[in-house]
């Protein structure tokens, strides 16, 4: 497995030097930081995220507006209490992205989220203190918790509101192909971890984020 420094100077060479790799990427949150997070946006990401997958992220942004009136705001404790026959009105709601099977998954993911918070103090707080060292067990956690969290939507909802992270696309899973780590997308347990591993050796090497290191594996090839 090549050096995180080796892999850098790759990426520097496609890209036009260091700074131009290492431009813009966001700096991430801190624990305390994720943690005042209020309940309502870790939905509203998780939401965004699935309604975008399949379908043109345009479309969803100009629905967007509509989208949160809909669902109250995302008021993860609103949504508990609604009557019967709301989720079925939802899905019949022109405001919105009508799917049903992409409206049961943020009903799903509003209760997942409201008992986090009950167990933990709040789902940010969940988040924020989830040990660096093993953001596949977060990504493999929210996939299994949640509904429709699996591929890169959770990554990407946890990057969006500042969680230091990596994402599996399709630059990055080359990468780790070509250095061995695995030899495909991430699936397996086993797999996973060996991705993690793989992430952290270039943090101890580098001193950088999962965020910077994610990002400049991907501009490697």
């Amino acid at each position: 497995m090549r050096s995180y420094d080796e892999i850098l100077a790759i990426a520097a060479d496609r890209k036009g030097g260091v700074d131009a790799v290492l431009a813009d990427i966001p700096r991430p949150r801190s624990a305390d930081d994720l943690a005042a997070i209020p309940e309502d946006r870790w939905l509203a990401a998780f939401a965004r995220g699935i309604l975008q997958a399949g379908i043109s992220w345009k479309v969803v942004d100009a629905k967007w507006p509509g989208i949160e009136e809909a669902f109250l705001g995302f008021d993860v404790t609103a949504i508990a209490f609604q009557p019967p026959g709301w989720e079925d009105d939802l899905c019949t709601d022109t405001r919105i992205i009508r799917s049903p099977p992409k409206v049961r998954a943020i009903l799903h993911n509003a209760e997942f989220i409201r008992r986090v918070r009950d167990e933990s103090g709040s789902f940010g707080r969940r988040v924020g203190d989830w040990p660096e060292d093993d953001f596949a067990g977060l990504v493999q956690w929210l996939q299994a918790e949640g509904a429709r969290l699996g591929g890169n939507t959770g990554a990407y909802a946890l990057r969006s509101l500042g969680k230091d992270g990596f994402l599996m696309s399709r630059d990055v899973v080359a990468r780790l192909v070509a250095e061995g780590v695995i030899d495909k997308a991430p699936a397996s347990k086993k797999a996973w971890a060996a991705v993690q591993e793989a992430f952290n050796t270039w943090r101890a090497q580098s001193g950088q984020s999962l965020t910077t290191i994610s990002r400049v594996l991907a501009q490697s090839l």
